[in-house]
Parts: structure tokens; C-alpha cells; sequence
């Protein structure tokens, strides 16, 4: 049987260079990083130089970049904090965030009796920029804004320059879920007005269980983990030094191979968008998600003319064909909910058929997703 991995939004295969990487740590550098013996000095080293060549490649000093276990720790870190210690009393996001934001935002309200805001979402996926500002307007409590940069299952782009700026004059704080960009963007946040935000490894071709949050310099941002004075005292635990290491080498090579990888991706995108269109009548594309100014290269989440009794088949006839893609994203495919972000944007109509979000990576080739779509065309001729 075939096999065709096309769930990368949900995580990356790791790269040969990376492992070979990581296991020369793990063999040669077992030490304590806070250990002030030789051994530990040894991790340390290795420890900084990552952060140093993490920094460097999103223009930003090393002491903005604080290791967590992945996004998901990278988010509570900085919405958390937030609130609790810098003064944060309302929060505007939406309702088509990453659940590692939205169910932190409904905790804070929770716990702290914070005001909380959702901004209108276009039809198309896109933040309505007009909502957000009148928000922004109506109230001079200090406010946060938690806006992802690329959403993870329509793939819509959120333009982070002119939010940041949004945000900065009005006085408010900028937190936005990177998850799905960094690695596969050139992405300068020196440059941007934005205060903190969450990156995971093992979305850009490197190890699961690393991640590391920005935080703009003197931002007063407080630990979420308390114990000891690991990561400027900001996130304690004993670092997972072979991971980073794996993170920046993964983050080495992304942004070496940036430019062709980007260029052959699209190709497969634009491809795969097109035999869908000709071999599916009645095939269609959530969001802005075939709207290459719109949304990322890396994904298409589709809707397909089938009857809602037979979606729950769709799913399981892909993987018997040995097919990996994803219903909603990874977080929640165990769950028999629907996507609470195609909730926001399709109608109640489009909401009965079957939608999968298709997600490539440079691992890809055209064949594999020729393949897929004469899975796709027998299974929607047999079941229309």
C-alpha cells in the first residue's frame, strides 16, 4: 500500500541532519546545563549558541528567547503573565484561535474576571480590521491582543505589521500564535510591533516537545513554572538541551532552504488546487485557503460535495488507502466535535459536507498528490 503523509500543520517529519544532531548531543553532552562543572559548561555552550543562532535568524537579541516545551506552554506563558502581572484586564482574540489560546482566555476570565472581546471574522477566514479597531477604541483598560499570524486549519494569513500598529496606538499589548509561520516565513520581529509570541519546533521539520516563546525586552513578563533560576529565571526545569540544539539545527536548515522549498511547495499547492477543481465538480476551498496573497503555501483545507452520512467514511477510506490528512487540526481530530474555526466561516450548508485540511511539506511530490486525488474523485463519484 501507498503511503502519503500530508498532515504537516499537525507536525513535520523530522530531518535526517537534525537527528544526527541531536543524537551527537545526547551521546557527547549529557551535563546539567545549570551544573558550574566541565560537563555542564559543555551543555551550557551548546544551550546558548542555539538561542544566539535562534535569535539571529528573527533579528532579535537571545535574551528575547525563552525555551519552553512548545507552543502550546509558549502561549499560557505570555497570556498568563499577562493578566496576572502586568496589568492585562481585558483581552480581544477571536474565535478561530488555536484552543491553546482560546481555552487559556476562558481560564483568565475564570480566574480573574477579565473582560473578553472576540473579534468579527470575514467569511473569507480573515480578521475583520475594522471590528478590531473599534474594540481597541471603546475601552481604556489595558488590553492585550491575541491575533495568530497564520491560522492552522485555513491556513488564513493575519497581517502582523499592520496590527502591531493597531495595537501600539491604542496602547495596547500584541501576542500573536506563530506557530504555523516561523520556519516557513521570513519573519523580522524586531521589526514588527509585536510583544510576544509562541513557536514550536516540530512544525518546521524539528523535534516534538520544544518550543520557545519571544518576549520583548523589559516587558516585566513573569514565569508560568516556578522552581529554579533556569531561562533568566522565567521558565524553570532542567533545559532539554539535545532538543533545542535539534530546534536550531531544523531552524538552520528552514531558513537555508527557505526560498526553493517555498517555491516548490507552492508549485504542489497551485497543482493540487488545480486537479481538485478539474477532477471534483463541486469541490470547495474554505477560507481564503486557495488565495495565495491570503494564506499560507503550506496548506489547503477543503470542503467536498458528500453527503453528510457518508463524511464519517471519508476519513477512514483515506487511511485505508494509506492517505495521512486531517479533519480540523491534530489537537482535536480524537474529537467528534466539528472545527470551531470552519463553525466561524462556512455556512450551516457547507457545514454538513466533509472538510480536510491537506497540509505538505518539501517531502512531497506531485505524484503523491495525483494519487489523492483520484482517492478523492472515486470516493465522492460513489458517494455524491
Amino acid at each position: 500500500m501507498r503511503s502519503v503523509y500530508l498532515d504537516s500543520a499537525a507536525t513535520t517529519q523530522v530531518r535526517p541532519e537534525v537527528i544526527k544532531e541531536m543524537t551527537s548531543v545526547l551521546e557527547d553532552s549529557f551535563g546539567n546545563p545549570s551544573s558550574t562543572h566541565a560537563f555542564g559548561r559543555k551543555a551550557k555552550a551548546y544551550m546558548e549558541n542555539a538561542r544566539k543562532a535562534i535569535a539571529k535568524h528573527l533579528n532579535v537579541t537571545a535574551a528575547e528567547i525563552i525555551f519552553t516545551s512548545g507552543g502550546t506552554e509558549a502561549d499560557n506563558l505570555a497570556l498568563n503573565s499577562a493578566v496576572r502581572d502586568l496589568g492585562v484586564k481585558r483581552i480581544i482574540t477571536s474565535k478561530v484561535e488555536h484552543h491553546a489560546v482560546l481555552y487559556t482566555v476562558e481560564q483568565l476570565k475564570h480566574c480573574y474576571d477579565i473582560q473578553v472581546e472576540y473579534v468579527a471574522i470575514k467569511p473569507c477566514g480573515q480578521v475583520d480590521l475594522d471590528h478590531l479597531d473599534e474594540l481597541l477604541q471603546q475601552d481604556s483598560q489595558k488590553t492585550l491582543v491575541s491575533l495568530m499570524h497564520i491560522n492552522n486549519e485555513i491556513g488564513t494569513i493575519l497581517p502582523l505589521e499592520k496590527v502591531g500598529q493597531m495595537c501600539k496606538a491604542h496602547g495596547a499589548l500584541f501576542h500573536s500564535d506563530t506557530v504555523q509561520s516561523i520556519g516557513h516565513f521570513d519573519i523580522d520581529l524586531d521589526a514588527l510591533p509585536v510583544d510576544f509570541t509562541a513557536v514550536s519546533a516540530h512544525k518546521f521539520h524539528g523535534p516534538k516537545g520544544v518550543g520557545f516563546a519571544y518576549v520583548r525586552k523589559n516587558s516585566g513578563l513573569k514565569p508560568l513554572i516556578f522552581g529554579g533560576a533556569q531561562e533568566r529565571g522565567v521558565r524553570a526545569g532542567t533545559e532539554s538541551v539535545h532538543n533545542i540544539v535539534g530546534m536550531q539545527k531544523a531552524l538552520d536548515l528552514a531558513y537555508e532552504h527557505l526560498e526553493e522549498e517555498k517555491q516548490y511547495i507552492e508549485e504542489l499547492k497551485k497543482d493540487f488546487i488545480n486537479a481538485l477543481k478539474e477532477n471534483v465538480p463541486g469541490v470547495k476551498f474554505n477560507g481564503s485557503c486557495s488565495d495565495f496573497n491570503k494564506s499560507t503555501y503550506t496548506l489547503v483545507n477543503v470542503c467536498l460535495p458528500v453527503a453528510q452520512e457518508k463524511a464519517a467514511l471519508l476519513l477512514f477510506q483515506l487511511d485505508l488507502n494509506g492517505i495521512a490528512c486531517s479533519k480540523g487540526s491534530a489537537c482535536q481530530s480524537g474529537s467528534t466535535k466539528g472545527s470551531h474555526v470552519l463553525s466561524q466561516v462556512l455556512s450551516d450548508e457547507d457545514l454538513e459536507k466533509p472538510s480536510i485540511r491537506f497540509s505538505f511539506s518539501a517531502y512531497n511530490t506531485k505524484e503523491e498528490l495525483d494519487y489523492v486525488v483520484d482517492v478523492l474523485k472515486k470516493f465522492v463519484e460513489e458517494h455524491h
